[in-house]
């Protein structure tokens, strides 16, 4: 138990690097493919919000493009399904940071 505990601890002390969110286009910065630069988590989730929002933003735009004759069907629909994905995990995430802050909200002092 107490080997556990101290490789839990091991792994909160030392930072690690993070790749990005593949399902929203974010690219690793170059440095933290070779292991040589560290994300942190504020900059990672940082990047997914800006991706998610122009995820969003290209949907509307094709959208309003298909409205107008500029775009095919199929460009629309995957858009408005790519910005669908999007918005369900955006979703999924506040819903797991609110959880997470009722959890430590429980916790007793």
């Amino acid at each position: 138990m107490v080997s556990a505990v101290s490789s839990i601890s091991s792994m909160i002390d030392r930072p690690a690097a993070v790749t990005a969110v593949p399902a929203f286009g974010v690219q690793p910065a170059a440095g933290a493919v070779a292991g040589a630069a560290q994300t942190s988590f504020s900059d990672v989730m940082a990047q997914v919000a800006t991706s998610a929002i122009d995820t969003m933003k290209t949907g509307e735009a094709a959208s309003i493009a298909g409205i107008q004759g500029k775009a095919s069907v199929q460009q629309v629909v995957e858009a408005v399904m790519s910005a669908e994905q999007t918005l369900q995990t955006a979703i999924a995430i506040r819903d797991k940071v609110v959880a997470a802050y009722q959890e430590i909200a429980r916790m007793a002092i």
